[in-house]
């Protein structure tokens, strides 16, 4: 489930996450912004998805936006598994006491971002979120201009002790992808992350 509004953005996540799991189908949020990029258009998205109707046969859920908007309710409203690609790539950057961070595009999700973080890998030294520079819109229209900005907010959260970094967005999917091989440090994509998590729990309830 896609809560921005973009649906070549849903398409593009949907090719990641199956290469984990080839059942994956698309869902994107009719109304809303095309990039998330404050805490209100975040809770907005929250009340879309968390509200939104699942049809019959949907074995688990896959929520694509870094702050997990809408996860809860939609878990608590559902007997299937939902899971949300922030709370994952937390999980997976932490493992062993790993010291992480987050970098991403958006400044002012950062408090969302940071809580999230602290929250879901509560044993993990979290150092915090780093930041490209540039506007996140035109950034997210120049492929070359956003690879090089995350690249080098990696290198200054590896230089600040990271042993793990997140590229943190849905939307950034492709962008962890290409810059996986060019990181100084472990790189955690969100979207293959969740993607295990969500088959492993398939697998337990199968």
């Amino acid at each position: 489930m896609n809560p921005n509004s973009n649906a070549a953005t849903t398409e593009a996540m949907v090719a990641i996450a199956r290469r984990v799991l080839p059942g994956v189908r698309g869902w994107t949020a009719p109304s809303g912004p095309a990039l998330i990029t404050t805490l209100d258009s975040l809770a907005a998205a929250a009340s879309v998805v968390g509200g939104a109707p699942i049809p019959p046969g949907i074995g688990g859920i896959i929520v694509s936006a870094f702050g997990d908007p809408g996860r809860a309710a939609l878990a608590a409203r559902l007997s299937i598994p939902v899971v949300g690609i922030g709370a994952a790539a937390a999980r997976a950057a932490a493992q062993g006491g790993r010291r992480y961070a987050v970098v991403t595009h958006t400044p002012a999700l950062v408090t969302g971002i940071d809580a999230l973080m602290r929250s879901s890998a509560p044993n993990g030294a979290y150092l915090g979120t780093f930041l490209t520079n540039g506007d996140p819109d035109a950034l997210s229209h120049d492929t070359i201009a956003l690879d090089a900005a995350l690249l080098a907010a990696t290198h200054r959260a590896h230089a600040a002790g990271a042993k793990a970094v997140i590229i943190g967005g849905g939307p950034l999917g492709e962008a962890a992808e290409r810059l996986r091989p060019l990181a100084p440090c472990a790189l955690v994509a969100p979207i293959p992350e969740a993607a295990r998590g969500l088959a492993l729990l398939l697998q337990d309830t199968a």
